[in-house]
Parts: C-alpha cells; structure tokens; sequence
C-alpha cells in the first residue's frame, strides 16, 4: 500500500513539472538509473531549428534567401525545398513533417510553381537522403540529403543565373562546412540529377544547388541539467544524427565531454565496426553517438543492461519504440509520436532535458520515502512484537487492548504512509552514486536505526511498566486504568517523535520539514486524536482522563527517544559510517 500510494501521490506532482507518468514503477526506476541515452533535438536543443546559411557551389555564403531573390537561383531552390519535403504549405501555414524540413520550407518567399511529382523516395535515416522527380517549370530529380552522401557526388553546381558549372572548389566548400560544423550547425545538402533515382546507387553526377546550414540553439538550462544528472553518477550519453563536428560542438557547449578521447564520440559506422564486446569496454568513455541509427539505440540499450546497468532511453519517433520499451526507463517526448509514447514508461511534456533531470530526482525521492516509511515502521513493530513476546514472561500479558492495537496500526500503516508519501524533492539526492540493480532495500544504516532505536523503544516501554517509581507516579484504582491509560499514550508518542527521527537521517530533525506540511499535519492530527482518546476514550479504549502533571510525564519519557537517537547520529559520523543515511 505504500509503494502505491507513494508512487501515485508523486504522479500528480510530477504532472506539474511537465513529467507523465504512464506506469507507476518507471518513476522509481529512474532515481536508479546508471546511463542515460538521449536525444538532442528538442530535448538538449530547443528544437526550433532555423536556417541561418545558405551557401552556392562558387562558396558565396547567404544569410537570408531574400538575398538571393533577384537571381535565378533562388527559383530552383524554392523548387528544391517546396517539392522534396515532407511538410507542406497551406495558406501560409506548414503543416506535417519533421523538424528540418519545417526549418526549410519557413524561407520558402514563392510557391507559385505548376510541377507535378512522381518517383518519391522519402528520407531515411540509413540512406540520408531523399528525393524526388519533377516536371513541368522543371523537369529534374530534386535530391536533399547529408553533404557526406551527396556532396561527393556533385560535379558541377549552379551559379547565381542558374548556370551549371564545373565543381573544382570542392575543398573550400568543405572546409566552410567544417567551419559550421563546429559552430554546431547542422548541413543539408541539395542538388539534382537528370536522371531518375531509384535507390542509392543511382546518386552520381549530380549538381549542386545549395548547402543549408540549420541552427538549433542548446536550451539554456541544458548546461545545468546535465551537470545535475552526472554529479549524480549518471552516464550521459547523447545520440544525434547530427554529423561528428557538429554533435562535438554541442556536445562541448554543455560540457558533456569530461575529458575527449577516441572513445568519448562514435559515429554509427564507427559503432558497426566494434564487437559487443568491445563496446562494453569503451561504453564508460563514450559521451556521443554520432549519425546515429535507430537500431544503434537498441543494441546500446541491451549491452548496457548486460553489464547489469540501470539503462534510460528518450525517444520520439516510431523507430525508438523498440529502444525505449527495451530500457528500464523509457522517456517518450511529448510531441512524439504515440507509437513513442505507448512503447514509454514516463512521457516528457516539454521535451526538456531538465524535466528529464527532476523525473530522476522524484525516482530517489520515491525511493527514499519508502525507506524512510521501513524505518518507522520496522521501530514500531520491533517495540510491539517485543513487547508481545516477552510480556508474559515478566508478567505483562495485555498491555494494550484489540481495540488500541487497531488505532497503533492506523498510526503505523496508514497515516504514516501517507505522512512519508509526500517527502519533497531535495536537490542534494542528485549528489549521490544511483543505487546499484541488486542493491537491497535495507541497507545497513536502517538496519542500525531499526534495530537500535526499536530495542531502546521496547526496553523505555519495559522499565515504565516493570518500574516502580512509575507505577507510584500515577494515580492507583483496582484495574490500573490511569498507568495502563498512561501507557498507551506513551507507546503512541514514542512512535510519534520516531517519525521525526526516521524522516531524516541528519542532526537537524526539522531540516526541510516545510517541505512537506503533510507530515506536520498527519503528526498533528495523530496527537489531537490521541489526546482525545485519553480524556473521552471511555471503555472502549480502556483509558481515563490523566492529570497534567502525568501526561506531561507520559510527554517526557516518550520524548527521550529523539535524544537518544539524535546520540546514535552523532555516533555515526564519529566513526564515519553514516554517509548518506537512507
């Protein structure tokens, strides 16, 4: 029950911080998880892509087509985007496609063009191209694609006035879409062919018509957010389609890179070369995947989860479903596809790295919570049980009734769950090492304050009814119904005040406590109705009315188990075993 309740309460939160969660379990999972794979566009990056250069075959590099709009080339090029793109334009509005080739068609200034189409091949992501065959204004094969697959192929290119020219300057074009590349600028390259092209094969002896440099600005909170995701211990490793230079640029811009090697990026061929085995050696140096494919996201996730790693993958498209219903926490983005988001456990609304980040944060949270609730829990029951087995021994046979026993384990079970449910989220989680897979829920400073906390509960509860001096303290009648009532109080504030020593593992039991007024409420609530039970509990719950002076006795010895606690902390980091408590 609280696993469930703790689980569903953090969902609404989560809700308000963009994060949907589909299944409960996932939320937990992703406080755990030891690497990371994700997307950039519109994840790292803002996903408004923008053209911001537009270079001809001679090397002239514009800014704006408008610059080119007295010249004939600015007609093919409005040809090429319109008609060899997978979004479209409807009274001014683009509608469907992808982020890239939305991007293009928005410096689209005429769509006044009669063409027919036929012979379409859409993009793909293992051949990087697509292409299309028109006639009527024109009667070519309009070709878009990556400049590695389609620059190499360009003989000539069309100058200004549209006439083809002979390519010889191949090497500064190159060196101009380096120079972008590392300005993290993405490059799509368009020309044409005379000819019809069926399949890759066919991509030769083409001219070049434009090559488009497409920025995507890294999101501001990017930096921060995966900084807060490695000092956790994650792994973060971010898979583009972007080429090398590009994806290294951005991956410098948000300090992803710790220190560059070989290993730290990979293209996907680079990948195809190497072994399962030998990615499992380099998979802790590598920080980008380069050109990536959509197979190459889940074979990253299984060999991840072969070396016993916690594994998350983000995803959009309907070729990561399989990646992402494969990893343990899969993030669909919320302007995914739904394939994506059904085949997701957590969906990010906003595509934000950073709601990634705090999906992460209310997983430890949860986790933690949980443990917190044991804690308590386990106290109280090793009082309770104790007190049943030894009880008849030294002469205690019933020291609370059925019916108190059913208010101790509302107390216990229910509120107390739903006390620890809303623990708030504190950024200083996202500075420990995630758990390990086959890491055990009670870990040993748990067992510690279970076992010792509990015995010296059981031993305060033994000695104020074995005592004398206590017995003597409270008023005396034939059936002891003044200390029995006394004692029932007792039992119920020692669990009270061990909540609060459960709720952190620091000296200051107040730290954070604001944070969730639930816990001060329910621990409120129990004490008013203890309180009440006391004076007006009646025969049903065996108690009468105690004096001041006796409650406020009752008060101070159940009080003693903070002290005494507080005593066993600083134990612990006298001898530094206490690292990180739950």
């Amino acid at each position: 029950m609280m696993i469930t309740l703790v689980l569903s309460s953090n969902m609404k939160k989560m809700l308000k911080d963009n994060v949907l969660v589909r299944k409960l379990d996932g939320i937990e999972t992703s406080g755990s998880l030891n690497i990371l794979f994700t997307d950039k566009t519109g994840t790292i990056t803002k996903g408004q892509l923008e053209v911001t250069n537009i270079i001809t075959g001679d090397n002239k590099n514009y800014h704006n087509i408008k610059d080119l709009k007295n010249k004939k080339l600015a007609s093919l090029l409005n040809i090429s985007i319109i008609f060899n793109n997978s979004a479209s334009l409807s009274n001014g509005n683009i509608i469907g496609g992808n982020t890239t080739d939305r991007a293009l068609l928005s410096i689209v200034d005429n769509n006044n063009y009669k063409i027919n189409k036929t012979e379409i091949i859409p993009f793909d992501s293992i051949n990087k191209f697509s292409s299309v065959k028109i006639s009527g204004d024109e009667n070519l094969t309009l070709i878009k694609g990556s400049f590695e697959k389609i620059l190499p192929h360009c003989n000539k290119y069309y100058n200004e006035n549209k006439e083809e020219k002979t390519l010889v300057n191949k090497i500064n074009l190159n060196n101009t879409i380096m120079m972008l590349s590392k300005d993290a600028i993405r490059i799509i390259v368009i020309a044409t062919s005379k000819k019809t092209i069926n399949n890759d094969q066919d991509i030769k002896d083409l001219t070049l018509v434009s090559i488009i440099g497409i920025k995507d600005e890294v999101r501001k909170e990017a930096k921060e957010s995966i900084k807060q995701v490695k000092n956790a211990g994650i792994q973060v490793i971010m898979i583009t389609g972007d080429s090398k230079d590009t994806a290294y640029a951005i991956a410098r811009e948000i300090d992803l890179l710790d220190t560059f090697n070989d290993n730290a990026i990979l293209t996907s061929d680079d990948l195809n070369l190497l072994s399962d085995d030998e990615i499992k050696t380099k998979l802790s140096s590598i920080r980008v995947i380069s050109r990536a494919l959509p197979q190459d996201k889940s074979r990253l996730v299984r060999i991840a989860q072969e070396l016993n790693l916690v594994v998350g993958m983000t995803g959009d498209g309907v070729n990561d479903a399989p990646a992402l219903k494969k990893a343990d926490v899969g993030f669909g983005m919320g302007n995914g596809t739904e394939v994506a988001k059904e085949a997701s456990d957590i969906v990010i609304l906003d595509n934000n790295f950073l709601s990634i980040a705090k999906a992460i944060l209310y997983g430890r949270t949860i986790f933690k919570s949980i443990r917190k609730f044991i804690i308590f829990q386990l106290t109280v029951n090793i009082c309770a049980v104790g007190l049943s087995i030894i009880g008849p021994f030294i002469g205690i046979n019933t020291p609370v009734t059925v019916i108190q026993m059913l208010w101790i384990n509302m107390v216990m079970d229910t509120f107390a769950a739903l006390a620890f449910a809303r623990e708030a989220p504190i950024k200083d989680y996202m500075k420990e090492p995630p758990k390990k897979r086959d890491e055990k829920v009670i870990n040993k400073y748990m067992f510690n304050e279970i076992f010792i906390t509990g015995i010296y509960s059981l031993f305060l509860c033994i000695l104020f009814l074995k005592l004398p001096i206590f017995k003597e303290i409270f008023r005396t009648d034939i059936n002891k119904i003044y200390f029995m009532t006394a004692f029932f109080a007792l039992f119920i504030f020692i669990g009270i005040f061990n909540a609060f020593n459960a709720r952190t593992h620091r000296l200051n039991l107040f730290a954070h406590i604001l944070k969730n007024k639930t816990f001060i409420f329910i621990m409120a609530f129990i004490s008013i109705v203890q309180i009440i039970l006391i004076y007006h509990g009646g025969s049903m719950f065996r108690t009468s009315g105690l004096t001041l002076g006796e409650f406020e006795l009752v008060i101070l010895v159940a009080l003693s188990v903070i002290p005494f606690d507080w005593i066993r902390k600083c134990y612990l980091r006298i001898i530094k075993k206490e690292v990180g408590g739950v």
